[in-house]
């Protein structure tokens, strides 16, 4: 069973950028979504922001 929500650190490894950076686009795309600070972004909602598969995202949120 996969995670369903993303965090900085994985964005950090889907896009090679840093950490910090991953939060400032996760910030922004609660700010887009019209999210609190304290709710999550989930798998699907990151890839539709980002372009990127699904399929490629939880690829990396394997542990």
């Amino acid at each position: 069973m996969n995670r369903a929500c993303i965090y900085a650190k994985d964005v950090q490894r889907i896009t090679g950028k840093s950490e910090k950076s991953g939060q400032r686009l996760l910030n922004k795309i609660k700010k887009e979504l019209g999210k609190e600070n304290h709710q999550f972004i989930t798998t699907d909602e990151f890839a539709d922001y980002s372009g990127i598969a699904v399929d490629v995202i939880r690829e990396y949120l394997v542990e």
